[in-house]
């Protein structure tokens, strides 16, 4: 009969395939961006301010309102170019795009705008600056063009923003809180080699699954 109403188990397989999809959105984007940050220019950038002032309760709160406001900028961006290239030319460009972040996941980065040592800013200002300094640097920077490109292909920019902010905060937040002496013992090199392998995967897991 037309007016019948659905069963309710005939939801769940829809339910739990939608619930997979968002917890892919993110976990992928939050995985992808924690290992890419490591050793990236804007952990630099955090261990240089974190030196610098000595205030981690409002550098980490500069970097989060910077990471919020930038990765949503992108992921909006990426999701509309997700819609506009839809279809084969959509997987493919993804595809290569996530190749392309494993080779730049490889080069090292530097940062060598160090401000001079200067304890004497109050919090707001420390937070301000912090905020300011970190969106700037991470303009073009591969964990912002991977966010724009994970949104395109995950089309959620709430989910894709919140696992990219949450990835550049497991990153960031140790090396403001623990400084610079435990953050260059990591083993970079291998950590590079990681994030590599891992946008590689996703790139491979694009071009092969759409």
């Amino acid at each position: 009969m037309s007016g019948e109403t659905p069963r309710a188990g005939s939801t769940a397989p829809v339910a739990a395939s939608k619930a997979r999809a968002c917890m892919e959105a993110f976990l992928v984007s939050t995985g992808l961006v924690a290992v890419a940050e490591i050793g990236d220019k804007t952990q630099l950038l955090a261990l240089c301010l974190a030196a610098t002032w000595r205030r981690p309760v409002p550098i980490l709160l500069g970097i989060l309102a910077a990471t919020v406001l930038n990765h949503a900028l992108a992921a909006v961006l990426g999701a509309v170019a997700g819609d506009w290239l839809e279809g084969p030319w959509m997987r493919w460009a993804l595809g290569l795009a996530f190749l392309g972040f494993a080779a730049w996941a490889l080069i090292p980065d530097k940062f060598d705008d160090c401000p001079p040592e200067d304890r004497a800013h109050s919090a707001l200002k420390v937070f301000q600056a912090t905020a300011v300094a970190f969106f700037l640097v991470e303009m073009g920077d591969k964990t912002q063009v991977a966010t724009a490109a994970l949104a395109a292909r995950f089309q959620d920019v709430v989910l894709v923003t919140a696992g990219t902010t949450l990835g550049m905060m497991l990153a960031n937040a140790p090396a403001v809180l623990i400084g610079e002496a435990a953050a260059t013992r990591l083993p970079l090199k291998w950590i590079r080699y990681a994030a590599a392998a891992g946008f590689a995967a996703v790139g491979v897991w694009i071009l092969l699954a759409g």
